[in-house]
């Protein structure tokens, strides 16, 4: 077949191909240009889960009526005009495919006013390439695109549509999505003419977190912390879901750069990575975060359809999204759990308020704040200390104990003296006091609104845990000399990346040289994974600091030693604890950081408010 130029009508259906998937993607085009338009209030019309129809009608400031046919052919847009525009993209869109291509698979009808004219004015166009002239039709200002019959001419298309409701949950999800993204403008949503979503606008964070409950669930918005973090120019803020409030799969999960819905793996790696140590085995956090840069820095030009992004520094975006994370789940402990609405700041984190629950709740979201006094001045604890019991190193290396040795040197063992004090008033600690233990499993502590009951043996394996780390790290990451080299076969890529990286590596632990054009030479590893498979743990370092540009696989593996370290080394079901060590422990609870999980992501601690007590017993009824 000889080569010859495609006609604009199939030119536009390839591009459909790419920008059309279905009812949603063209909802999802349709919203952005209201929203790039400037609109404050979208109405969004449907019928038969918008197969048979899609009409958004919303206030922007319009379309003049020389510009309606520019609006419907192929790269007309008046979003960017040079290569300048496009580097510094602040619109949700900017290529000018998505009318012409819409208008190609459907029935479309573009009425649009300004803002002075005395008429709208409406264009039709039914599948072709050309459309009748622009003619009068009354119209406040703003624009109504009626899109009728998708994918009637191309019914190979239309075959891979599912059924009616499976295309509108498609559709409502964008919606939502969008609705997430723009606080401000108002968003109403009708289906077969009944109205089964609106949005109103929000300016108020108690407005802000409604509309989060709506699109998320109450119960996000109940089991979340709203955060606000600044640094070198980015800015992250949003809601984070509390570990305990995970998902079986990852569906509710929202991240916007600038507004716009991404996924990115550099997202997910960072966000996964920030709950590695409070999520449960298998389970998935939710969050409704965004993430705010110069828009040069980001490159939106990466996908047809827009849902992906290019970071030009993708490994300073890494650092400032694990690092903000990471610090605010830190900063979740008993005492000082944000509640939603009231930003994690860096240094004091705003306290709790008493909500009602309607069954048991989760750590920290009922609990008064830890007064400043309250803190124990020692690692073990001011209520008198308990026996955390022996650590068992069996083959792990000296500079384990090496570390335990520097914690003690940091950590003295607490005044007799302070050990001797008890509190006796409950609203002196957030874990209140303590009463007795259940079964030999659990502590039963009574707090000013009621009571709460721990888990002693995950409590206390947080709070080993969080201790071992920082021993150990505080000293650096020390390496041991392999006293025979070992040589490791890899790509030439591979290769080349481990010796771009040297220095990496070396911060790491790790002493690696390029022995040939595919191989490399492993001189020493960090003194704590000696003895492992140091061979394949090069090489998923090598894989991240192609993918990322860090890695953080040596960390994860000291930490899981450091883990199976402090489970060992904790109080165990069936040991006896007097009242003085079950408050110790309690107050070393309040004390660490994420000490509402254990290490493997199971709560540790719940409570019950009196109010639920007598919710249960029928009191007041």
């Amino acid at each position: 077949m000889p080569i010859q130029e495609l006609p604009p009508q199939l030119i536009n259906q390839i591009a459909a191909g790419e920008v059309v998937e279905r009812p949603s993607s063209v909802v999802k085009e349709l919203l952005e240009n209201s929203l790039d338009a400037g609109a404050g209030r979208i109405h969004i019309d449907v019928e038969q889960g918008g197969v048979r129809r899609i009409r958004i009608r919303d206030d922007g400031c319009g379309i003049p009526r020389h510009e309606l046919p520019l609006a419907l052919s192929r790269h007309a847009t008046s979003k960017i005009a040079s290569l300048e525009d496009l580097e510094r993209v602040a619109s949700l869109g900017f290529r000018g495919e998505a009318l012409p291509s819409i208008a190609s698979v459907s029935r479309l009808t573009l009425t649009s006013a300004v803002a002075g004219e005395g008429s709208g004015w409406r264009l039709r166009g039914d599948g072709g390439d050309r459309f009748d002239d622009p003619e009068p039709a009354p119209h406040p200002v703003g624009t109504t695109i009626d899109v009728k019959d998708l994918f009637f001419n191309v019914p190979a298309r239309r075959k891979f549509l599912r059924t009616e409701r499976t295309e509108y949950g498609h559709l409502e999800e964008v919606v939502r999505r969008i609705g997430l993204s723009r606080f401000d403008v108002t968003l109403e949503l009708s289906h077969d003419g009944k109205s089964t979503l609106r949005l109103p606008a929000a300016s108020s964070q108690a407005e802000r977190d409604h509309r989060v409950a709506q699109v998320c669930g109450q119960a996000f918005i109940g089991q979340s912390v709203f955060i606000e973090q600044v640094a070198a120019g980015l800015k992250l803020e949003g809601w984070m879901g509390l570990p305990t409030f995970s998902r079986s799969q990852a569906d509710l999960q929202y991240f916007y750069v600038n507004g716009r819905i991404v996924r990115d793996k550099v997202v997910s790696h960072a966000v996964r990575q920030a709950y590695q140590d409070v999520l449960y085995h298998g389970r998935h956090p939710a969050f409704v975060l965004y993430l705010t840069l110069d828009p040069v820095l980001v490159d939106v030009n990466a996908h047809p359809a827009k849902h992906e992004v290019r970071f030009r520094e993708s490994r300073m975006v890494h650092d400032f999204l694990f690092s903000s994370l990471h610090r605010a789940l830190g900063e979740l402990r008993p005492g000082v759990m944000p509640v939603a609405g009231e930003p994690v700041a860096d240094e004091a984190p705003a306290p709790a308020a008493a909500t009602p629950a309607a069954g048991p709740v989760i750590p920290g979201s009922t609990l008064p704040p830890l007064p400043a006094s309250a803190r124990p001045l020692s690692g073990r604890g001011s209520g008198g200390g308990y026996e955390p019991g022996p650590v068992r190193q069996g083959s792990l290396h000296l500079p384990v104990a090496e570390s335990m040795a520097a914690y003690a040197r940091l950590h003295p063992e607490p005044d007799p003296d302070r050990s001797a004090e008890s509190a006796t008033d409950p609203a002196d600690y957030p874990l209140g006091h303590a009463l007795a233990q259940l079964q030999g499993v659990y502590i039963l502590s009574q707090t000013v609104d009621g009571l709460v009951l721990v888990d002693m043996h995950a409590g206390h394996e947080r709070v080993t845990y969080e201790r071992l780390k920082r021993a150990y790290w505080s000293e650096g990451l020390k390496s041991q000399p392999l006293l025979v080299p070992e040589t490791l076969a890899v790509s030439r890529t591979e290769a080349d990346t481990a010796e771009a990286h040297r220095e990496d590596f070396r911060r790491l632990g790790f002493e690696v040289d390029r022995a040939g054009p595919e191989q490399l030479r492993l001189r020493a590893v960090p003194s704590l994974l000696a003895g492992g498979d140091t061979a394949t743990l090069v090489r998923d370092v090598i894989a991240d600091l192609k993918a990322h540009g860090l890695s953080r696989r040596v960390e994860e593996q000291v930490n899981a030693l450091l883990a199976t370290m402090a489970c060992h080394g904790s109080v165990r079901a069936n040991r006896r604890l007097s009242i003085p060590e079950m408050n110790a422990l309690l107050r070393d609870m309040e004390a660490t950081e994420r000490s509402g999980q254990c290490n493997h992501g199971r709560p540790t601690w719940v409570s019950l408010s009196m109010e639920q007590l007598d919710r249960l017993f029928l009191r007041g009824r």
